[in-house]
């Protein structure tokens, strides 16, 4: 039981388990949006939502334990990377890549208990999502296929709540893509050396760390353009549209803290701005969506 403990404890750390705060509020956000017009009853909606937060950790579990595991031999040649769980022995390939598969087998669970869409979908979800881990060794788009895995999830959990895609959706999809390539890209300045030794594809790889921080930088420009146009599309009230305003200098912030000649504050900008960024938005969004509930 020990060695289980140990093995479990590494597995959480190897794929940052509290991180899942990237991606959630903003899934819990397209779920929300969807609650409108759905005619769900508060059980129905609190079973869907629970359901929905399994499928998100579940599929992210799953995405990061098989990125340590088919990466383990590249992270032991990476100075940054080589004290990482796997290439250190502290975890095992059987126990990561046991993990992976019952990952996999409970999102796909929770999908058969939201609606048979879900379900139907659940196999290319999980696809892209374990598909992206291979793309930075053929192309420098990875950051935004990266994108496109966070990206789905608002457009899921509005499928989890409707049953239906509706194309509305699509603007805040967009918008988390586009913030996740950009602060992706942002992190991979870190192993611009490296990557370019081992003929791994990044963006700063390819054209050099300040061009790439500029693309970071148009690219959040991007998101905050979408999240106004979502604004729109969604009909929602100045709260929401101060929500935007909220992470528009959140990512102002972060773009502040990296510059081509110093790294040393990527991961303040990776880890404790994002995490403000997705949050802050759930919680002015949330709270516009839940005030029009109580004006009708």
């Amino acid at each position: 039981m020990s060695g289980l403990a140990r093995q479990t404890g590494g597995v959480l750390e190897a794929i940052k388990f509290q991180h899942s705060v990237f991606a959630l509020p903003f899934a819990l956000t397209g779920a929300l949006l969807a609650l409108r017009g759905a005619g769900l009853g508060m059980g129905d909606v609190a079973w869907r939502l629970g359901w929905i937060v399994v499928a998100m950790v579940a599929a992210r579990s799953a995405a990061m334990a098989f990125n340590r595991l088919i990466d383990a031999s590249i992270d032991a040649r990476n100075p940054r990377t080589a004290a990482r769980a796997l290439p250190a022995g502290i975890l095992t390939k059987r126990f990561t890549a046991s993990f992976v598969v019952l990952s996999c087998a409970v999102f796909v669970v929770a999908a058969s208990q939201l609606n048979p869409l879900c379900l139907k979908l659940s196999p290319f979800a999980l696809a892209l999502a374990l598909g992206y881990s291979y793309t930075k060794r053929f192309t420098v788009l990875s950051h935004l296929v990266l994108g496109a895995v966070l990206g789905v999830t608002p457009a899921a959990a509005w499928i989890a709540m409707r049953g239906t895609f509706d194309p509305e959706i699509l603007y805040l999809a967009s918008a988390v893509m586009l913030w996740t390539a950009g602060f992706d890209i942002i992190y991979s300045c870190q192993d611009v050396d490296f990557d370019r030794a081992a003929g791994l594809h990044s963006i700063p790889s390819r054209i050099g760390i300040a061009k790439a921080l500029v693309i970071s930088r148009l690219l959040h420009v991007g998101m905050v353009f979408l999240l106004v146009m979502s604004w729109l599309a969604m009909g929602l009230s100045w709260l929401a549209l101060l929500g935007v305003c909220a992470v528009a200098g959140l990512l102002l912030y972060e773009q502040s803290l990296v510059r081509a000649t110093d790294l040393s504050r990527v991961d303040a900008a990776f880890f404790a701005i994002n995490g403000w960024v997705s949050v802050l938005f759930f919680v002015f969004w949330a709270a516009d969506i839940w005030l029009a509930f109580g004006r009708t």
